[in-house]
């Protein structure tokens, strides 16, 4: 079915408004070479974003060239604000950002277990209230939220997880209730395997797969440049697969006697204390990375030797089954342990598999949900919207990669169809002209990577 025209202007404008984000300002000209559009449609576009105020102009290209065609055009950051939310089973940090992902203001407040679930998420919202007037927002647009737990696939919700904290799954519905902004959330491990394969260790990879070290295990499998999450939202809940050495096996309900147990930061804090190691109270991850880092530094190589075949155990197990060629270590522990770790983790995968499998460290920062550039990434939405438009919605979040905005020119801004919200970053290889039985979409090369 040919598209109609309000759809070709729809999807012809987000081109436009992806490739001002990507590259920076450009002259109408440019936009016409980049995109393929007639001069007319490039010049009707412009007037339309303008119009909505999306757009302006921002200079002039060159000092000999005067008049319209010298004209810059550049994305109107302080359009709509952004709000990142980094939930961890012992805090939560905020980033807000501009539609052009500079980072404006940042905060994080730690939330103990003992806190009552009433109160953490009180903690979480008011953070997230003060962190967007801090960073001149008056009104956030959206607020994408990455937190460990299963994602349901047909609601975009947040399912009970064991091991996690209550208030994790009430503070999306509370943010929801208190701002008046789209609430957004994904699966932390997925978002950081994102970002690994647009700024991090995997940049190079279609397939790999990255395997979370923190507070809890976890694994997030992309298979052809594409994110798998499973029937049930489940892919990579590695922390349940049985293995040995843990003396019991996992059930439905808690992951104690799976890999969790060998490499969840409790069991590593227990297994540094076996080698003689300070540990420090508490068995969260930023102790359990702090053993690591400092084993590390200072060569403690039996602590390290044992850590290694646990995790090469974890490793290996994925390798079997989907053979991707590469395995990124991630979470806290996995960053900290760096290269050096990576390397000898990589050394027993070689002896326990026959497949090829590199093993990585994450290229990725302390926080793997806050940086400061823009990107695009796929996120489940709530049930407040329909399943079309979580289909095709897009997210806001951030890695130390990169601020990752979802959908930076959201189309309740500028009066597109919401179901056309989800574009590719890159333009797709030439595909011809469309038909001409029905409205022209000037494109050549194909201007969107939708999915209908």
């Amino acid at each position: 079915m040919p598209a109609s025209p309000s759809t070709a202007r729809a999807i012809n404008d987000r081109l436009a408004l992806r490739l001002l984000q990507h590259e920076g300002p450009l002259t109408a000209g440019q936009l016409k070479q980049l995109t393929g559009l007639s001069r007319p449609s490039v010049a009707d576009l412009v007037e339309r974003l303008q119009g909505s105020g999306l757009i302006t102009v921002v200079g002039e290209t060159g000092e000999r060239r005067r008049g319209p065609n010298a004209r810059l055009y550049g994305i109107v950051a302080d359009r709509a604000h952004l709000a990142a939310l980094d939930v961890r089973t012992e805090g939560v940090s905020v980033v807000v950002a501009d539609l052009l992902g500079t980072q404006l203001a940042e905060a994080t407040v730690p939330i103990g277990g003992g806190t009552g679930t009433g109160r953490a998420v009180e903690r979480a919202v008011a953070l997230v209230e003060r962190t967007a007037r801090a960073g001149g927002a008056s009104r956030l647009h959206t607020v994408g939220v990455g937190a460990p737990g299963l994602i349901d696939p047909a609601t975009g919700d947040l399912r009970d997880s064991a091991g996690l904290p209550t208030w994790h799954r009430s503070l999306v519905a509370a943010l929801t209730e208190r701002l008046p902004a789209r609430v957004l959330v994904e699966n932390e491990t997925n978002l950081a395997a994102r970002a690994e394969q647009r700024d991090g260790a995997a940049h190079d990879r279609g397939t790999f797969v990255l395997l979370w070290l923190g507070a809890g295990t976890g694994a997030a499998v992309v298979l052809d440049g594409t994110l798998r999450r499973g029937a049930s939202g489940g892919t990579g809940e590695i922390g349940f697969l049985p293995v040995p050495g843990t003396g019991g096996l996992p059930s439905a309900t808690a992951c104690d006697g799976g890999f969790h147990s060998l490499a969840g930061s409790g069991a590593v804090a227990d297994l540094a204390a076996e080698h003689g190691l300070k540990v420090d109270p508490g068995a969260g991850e930023l102790v359990a990375a702090a053993l690591v880092r400092h084993a590390v530094e200072t060569g403690h190589e039996p602590f390290l030797a044992e850590l290694a075949d646990r995790v090469a155990i974890g490793a290996a197990s994925v390798a079997a089954v989907l053979d991707p060629g590469c395995v990124v270590l991630g979470g806290e522990v996995g960053r900290a342990g760096g290269d050096a770790f990576a390397q000898r983790v990589a050394e027993r995968v070689a002896v326990m598999s026959p497949l090829r499998t590199e093993v990585r460290a994450s290229a990725l920062g302390a926080r793997p949900f806050c940086g400061g550039r823009c990107s695009p990434l796929g996120m489940r939405r709530r049930r407040s919207f329909s399943r079309r438009e979580r289909r095709f919605g897009w997210a806001v979040l951030v890695s130390a990669g990169g601020l990752w905005l979802s959908a930076p020119f959201p189309a309740r801004l500028w009066g597109a169809p919401a179901r056309w919200s989800r574009i590719s970053a890159q333009p797709r290889a030439p595909t011809g002209r469309a038909r001409a039985a029905g409205p022209r979409i000037d494109t050549a090369p194909r201007p969107v990577g939708v999915r209908w």
